[in-house]
């Protein structure tokens, strides 16, 4: 076997619903070989995140070059980078990889935990955004790099444009925190928008009615890296990711006592 090879560069979730403990899951339900460069520790349940401890820029770099160094890869995931210092040493490295990246710009948890310093933003927009070759925001991440507040498909589009000057080749806004009435945007549709700036693809999904979203973004970022390492197109990446992720959200499971993991091997399941 010659499996496609995906490297997460992203933090720990201890409870295994989001970060590389979701990035792993998903690579391994979407058949490619994941690989991992831990970048921070979180002490972190259903209720929220109780600790976190950031890795030296030292280990995450050595981590990275000896996976890619040895292994290879074909597309990196990021997530959670915590500091400045991690962000401008990652994007350092993947500058240097010569494959897909796609950047999951996290900046809070799903229960509103910070998970990246407030002085790290501007290395996210200058060093971390120009190597992206997809770059995977929900609304605050947009609200806290371009200043905007979306609550319509009309800013989701000013959005993305504000976001492609900081150089990722593509943009992808989620808006899955959109609300509305039926007949609007958000209403019983998850709509993101993906666009290079000079096509715009408008991705509709049935908005489902589960609280247990724990790991949706970073479940997603992972699918598109893996689609993108059997060699598919950004857009056609992002379509099979979108479809991956909404029927993770579907089948979502109360674990522990606040909010549950989507649940990554939801279509594994489903074949069998």
């Amino acid at each position: 076997m010659n499996l496609p090879r995906v490297l997460t560069v992203a933090g720990s979730d201890s409870g295994g619903g989001a970060g590389i403990q979701a990035d792993l899951k998903t690579m391994l339900a979407l058949g490619v070989h994941g690989m991992s460069v831990v970048t921070a520790v979180t002490a972190q349940n259903s209720l929220g995140v109780q600790g976190a401890w950031e890795l030296p820029v030292e280990a995450v770099r050595a981590q990275y070059r000896s996976v890619v160094d040895d292994i290879g890869v074909q597309a990196v995931k990021t997530g959670m980078l915590a500091s400045a210092e991690l962000v401008e040493a990652v994007a350092e490295l993947l500058a240097t990889t010569g494959t897909p990246v796609v950047v999951d710009p996290v900046g809070v948890s799903k229960h509103g935990d910070p998970l990246l310093a407030a002085s790290a933003l501007d290395s996210v927009r200058t060093r971390l955004l120009p190597v992206a070759t997809v770059a995977t925001p929900n609304l605050d991440e947009v609200a806290q790099l371009t200043g905007i507040q979306v609550q319509s498909e009309a800013g989701m589009r000013e959005a993305a444009e504000a976001l492609l000057v900081y150089g990722p080749r593509w943009a992808l806004i989620k808006g899955g925190h959109l609300s509305g009435d039926a007949g609007r945007v958000g209403g019983d549709q998850a709509v993101d928008l993906l666009t290079d700036g000079s096509e715009e693809h408008w991705l509709r999904a049935p908005r489902y009615d589960n609280r247990h979203t724990h790991g949706t973004g970073c479940t997603l970022a992972s699918a598109i890296a893996s689609q993108l390492a059997k060699g598919q197109t950004v857009p056609e990446a992002v379509a099979a990711a979108k479809e991956y992720v909404t029927g993770a959200i579907a089948a979502g499971f109360a674990l522990g006592g606040g909010i549950g993991p989507v649940d990554h091997g939801w279509a594994l399941r489903a074949r069998g």
